[in-house]
């Protein structure tokens, strides 16, 4: 392996709108905050895109050698039902809805958030931030801030966007008006004021309710992720994360406080904003108007589970597409990400039966593939040219297999594909309608191919007609070597 200096690694700064190199605030380390979910609800596919695109920039960060801390909050109070900062509390509703404290409806989608992460392989970050544990730093955070940037109303503490430079920055959408699609409230100063504390009104009870010097109630959202990032990572911090839809409103609020919280500087200078960068990965598209949560029923993984795919093809499909790229969901694409991800395994099943050896470092090939991957991953986080490289290695069969594990083992460290310990029965996912077992169906081809073997292609077109019918695909000359699938 040769000496050459590994690439920078070159990320996209939303808030600057430009390619710029990765230069810790703290030398060989990476901090990094990111937006988690509001837990009154399950989290859309859409939703987990976000998480995807995080995963993989800390897996990056580790891979370029930094100590990464990564931080996602978990948004148990404050967020109302509508972005635009309007409308009645998320986590109240759901609970006036279901009949359950706002707690349990927290402590229930909050596992079942973790749980969706685990399926998708993303790590659990150095620390779970849940916004009612840091409801007094929110308090403390505000009082610090109030007699300088905020003004009282009777409806709570609300910020003065006009107190701050380059209000709106970030998503560079301000208008004569200021940041539009914010509440309007009577008495606001500007239409872009937004809340720091909601009072809660007068002969109300809310479930998630504290005292501060503004009045019984609750934080406003921005506040939340303002305080947790100053607590757990310091100010500023290197890079923060979320969705294209939060650079919009949620994002620049938060900004304008941390400017007031820091002193108000420009944001020429991006380190006034908190973070040093701002990532944002674009949205997930489903032309047939299942993502959104408003209907009811919705994409989530358990449905994708549900219909016999593996949640790891659904985080391939996302590494399909750079994460600044808008990216269509469709069945048969997930379909065609889970049978990308077959043969990938497939490959890497034969190798392993292939080598008898632990997996070992090559020296001259090994190190042109492992840097052609490096080099796309540090270009703003190129999977798709990345997994370029990860096929390239597998069609290498002139190569010694434990040398091509070893650098499939390197590569999957930042694609986060489980490719060395993912078998083939782990990609045969039952649906959730299938009534035939696997033993059946097992049972079943072993009749047929005894069948066919002895020429009765009467008894194994019989049989086969038995398995279609019980929504068992038979895929004779699959070049997978698959044998089977149940149909979707």
């Amino acid at each position: 392996m040769t000496d050459a200096p590994a690439p920078p690694l070159m990320l996209f700064n939303s808030l600057t709108r430009s390619l710029e190199p990765f230069e810790p605030v703290h030398p060989g380390e990476a901090r990094v905050y990111s937006c988690g979910p509001t837990v009154y609800n399950f989290q859309h596919i859409g939703n987990m895109r976000a998480y995807v695109f995080a995963d993989t920039l800390g897996r990056t960060l580790a891979f370029k050698g930094y100590a990464l801390r990564h931080i996602i909050n978990i948004t148990d109070v404050g967020h109302l039902t509508s972005d635009s900062d309007a409308g009645d509390d998320k986590m109240e509703k759901a609970a006036a809805s279901q009949g359950k404290s706002a707690w349990d409806i927290a402590a229930f989608y909050t596992a079942e958030f973790k749980r969706d992460l685990n399926w998708l392989n993303v790590r659990d970050p150095a620390k779970w931030t849940v916004a009612t544990e840091y409801v007094p730093r929110m308090i403390d955070f505000a009082k610090s801030i109030a007699d300088r940037h905020c003004y009282e109303l009777d409806s709570g503490l609300y910020f003065d966007v006009s107190t701050v430079a380059d209000y709106g920055r970030l998503a560079r959408a301000v208008t004569d008006d200021g940041e539009g699609r914010i509440e309007e409230v009577e008495g606001k100063r500007h239409a872009a004021d937004f809340a720091i504390w909601r009072k809660t009104p007068a002969g109300e009870t809310r479930q998630m309710e504290w005292d501060s010097p503004w009045g019984r109630g609750a934080p406003g959202w921005h506040l939340e992720c303002s305080v947790m990032g100053e607590a757990e990572l310091g100010m500023p911090f290197d890079i923060h994360t979320g969705g294209i839809d939060h650079r919009e409103i949620h994002h620049p609020n938060e900004i304008a406080q941390n400017q007031a919280y820091r002193g108000c500087g420009s944001l020429d200078c991006a380190e006034h904003s908190g973070a040093r960068m701002w990532m944002h990965n674009n949205f997930l598209i489903d032309r047939g108007g299942k993502m959104s949560k408003s209907t009811g029923e919705f994409l989530r993984l358990q449905l994708l589970v549900d219909r016999g795919y593996h949640p790891l093809a659904y985080r391939l499909m996302c590494l399909q597409a750079h994460y600044r790229s808008e990216l269509e969901f469709s069945w048969e694409g997930l379909g065609a990400a889970l049978t990308r991800l077959k043969r990938l395994v497939m490959v890497v099943e034969q190798l392993k039966s292939a080598s008898s050896q632990p997996p070992v470092k090559p020296i001259d090939w090994w190190t042109e593939r492992l840097g052609a991957f490096e080099d796309a991953i540090s270009d703003d986080l190129n999977t798709p040219k990345a997994l370029i490289w990860l096929d390239d290695v597998l069609s290498l069969k002139k190569f010694n297999a434990g040398e091509r594990l070893a650098v499939v083992k390197d590569m999957d460290q930042v694609l986060g594909l489980e490719l060395l310990t993912l078998t083939r029965s782990d990609l045969r996912i039952r649906p959730k309608s299938a009534t035939i077992t696997e033993t059946d169906i097992e049972a079943t081809l072993l009749r047929r191919k005894e069948a066919r073997a002895a020429k009765d292609f009467a008894a194994s077109d019989a049989l086969r007609d038995e398995l279609i019918a019980a929504g068992v695909e038979v895929m004779d000359g699959d070049p997978l070597g698959w044998d089977w699938r149940l149909a979707n």
